[in-house]
């Protein structure tokens, strides 16, 4: 079910789909970061890099009345400290959800997959 906003010209219906991929593409913008992770991991543990056209795939959102939450699942790079990008990718995408969109973001949890060397 989209979330509705209601402006004075109208209303306005944005489906999670959409919050995702712009959650993820801000995401993507942060110093640190590799790529997006699928949410499922493989049997063997390994954690499945997401290109730039899969980006929502990483994101999981959920709404409880006006207030929304992220859930976005990430691959870091080796080398950076891992509690400061995730607080970036936090502070990134909740001011871009915000701003841009206008939607009141309670939480932007980060689940690190994995850490790969980047040259």
């Amino acid at each position: 079910m989209p979330m509705q906003l209601a402006t004075e010209n109208g209303k306005i219906d944005i489906d999670d789909q959409v919050i995702a991929v712009i959650a993820g593409s801000a995401a993507v913008d942060c110093y640190g970061l590799v790529g997006m992770a699928s949410r499922k991991q493989l049997k063997d543990g390994i954690a499945e890099l997401l290109g730039r056209e899969n980006l929502a795939r990483g994101v999981e959102v959920r709404r409880e009345g006006e207030q929304v939450h992220l859930d976005l699942h990430v691959i870091v790079s080796y080398g950076t400290k891992i509690s400061e990008v995730a607080h970036n990718i936090q502070s990134k995408v909740k001011y871009v959800l915000e701003e841009v969109v206008g939607l009141k973001v309670d939480y932007v949890n980060i689940y690190v997959q994995g850490v790969r060397v980047t040259r």
